[in-house]
């Protein structure tokens, strides 16, 4: 299959987890990446260990396959010659430094599109280029200014963090969106694109019904644990041996809920008729169902459940999840080859095809010679290919 980026070249000035998710998608859609690391200890979550692999840490293999890496000091004019170089030529440019940094090394916007009009430039920051521009951005700290630990955890818990780095995540999605829309108005028009994002903005983005319920009422939700603020029952159930998960989205799944668990009084009972009764009574429907449910267990009652078209599913942890996904036919993960630890499969399909074949993970510089060789060649407009492995 050609993959939709076949051709595209990618300047990766970024590192950690937003900036190189977004072009790690890219390189899985086929666009030809090329990672520019500092020599020698490269991108910083290759010391964010343990777990390690045998080439760096698990963190930085989860970001950075099907990536070409060059060494490059950036403060060397020789090496800041070949990155201005690569820019000239990318069509995309991803970088997440302060804002200023790419600037003073004449790789800002400006200095780019004078002699790159096409350039898709897009800039990851943790606070916007504006009043926050000085700020400097990690996860958790946009998990806590921007407000998801507050309606994370338990009811009167403290605020918790969600266990991944979910902000990042979201934004380096948000970034590959912006980045491929700015290829297609490049596409219609032949000029290019200013693409930025930030971690807040794109958690505020992400908080859907939260902050829809927020900007409607004035009052801020808070932490429910596993519970809905608006729908009930759409949490964990307790059974005979452990608990499973439960959602029902209207009311025809909740009668049908009852009538599988042989409860389907329930349904009619006026404290939990309707979903808006069901919230305002939930610690009581709680007891009703879970008073039934515990009296088997919960691979027993999911098969009921899922069979009157009600959605539930064991509370897993990620060796029962790959474990289900494999035996849902979903092909989770994918090998990489060498000695490298198997990867996450891209979510897309195109045309029921899935996405692999991407190389490894690169070894800091490990492609610097092969970059720079093209960089030197006497035709500008030659393609960077991306070298293959094969499978180990």
């Amino acid at each position: 299959m050609r993959r939709p980026l076949t051709g595209v070249l990618v300047a990766d000035f970024s590192r950690v987890l937003a900036g190189p998710l977004a072009t790690m998608y890219l390189a899985d859609l086929g666009a030809t990446v090329v990672k520019v690391e500092r020599p020698g200890r490269g991108d910083d979550t290759r010391a964010w260990g343990p777990p390690w692999t045998t080439h760096a840490s698990s963190y930085f293999e989860a970001l950075n396959r099907g990536k070409l890496s060059v060494a490059w000091d950036l403060s060397d004019p020789a090496d800041l010659a070949k990155a201005r170089e690569l820019a000239r030529r990318a069509d995309v440019l991803v970088e997440n430094f302060m804002t200023g940094t790419m600037d003073r090394f004449g790789l800002g916007y400006a200095d780019v599109r004078a002699v790159n009009p096409g350039i898709v430039y897009a800039s990851v920051t943790g606070f916007g280029s504006g009043a926050g521009a000085s700020l400097p951005g990690y996860d958790f700290v946009a998990q806590a200014v921007g407000g998801l630990m507050s309606i994370t955890g338990a009811r009167d818990g403290e605020p918790q963090k969600v266990g991944v780095a979910l902000v990042d995540v979201l934004t380096g999605k948000d970034a590959t969106i912006g980045i491929l829309a700015g290829l297609q108005k490049r596409a219609a028009t032949g000029v290019g694109e200013r693409i930025e994002v930030n971690l807040v903005s794109s958690l505020l983005g992400s908080l859907v019904n939260q902050a829809s319920a927020y900007l409607a009422t004035g009052v801020a939700p808070r932490a429910m644990g596993n519970a809905h603020p608006s729908i009930a029952p759409y949490e964990p159930l307790q059974c005979a041996d452990t608990a499973l998960a439960v959602a029902c989205g209207n009311d025809g799944q909740f009668a049908r809920l009852t009538g599988a668990l042989g409860i389907p009084e329930l349904a009619t009972d006026p404290r939990y008729a309707t979903n808006a009764d069901r919230v305002a009574n939930r610690a009581d429907l709680v007891a009703a169902l879970e008073e039934r449910l515990r009296t088997d267990t919960a691979a027993h009652w999911e098969a009921l459940i899922l069979a009157a078209g009600v959605a539930a599913g064991p509370v897993n942890d990620l060796g029962a999840a790959f474990a289900r996904a494999r035996e849902l036919g979903l092909a989770p993960t994918f090998p990489v080859g060498d000695d490298h630890p198997e990867q996450v499969r891209n979510p897309i399909l195109f045309s029921g095809a899935a996405l692999d074949g991407a190389t490894a993970p690169p070894d800091v510089g490990e492609h610097t010679a092969l970059v720079e060789d093209w960089l030197a060649g006497t035709d500008p407009t030659a393609p960077l290919h991306q070298p293959t492995r094969s499978l180990a």
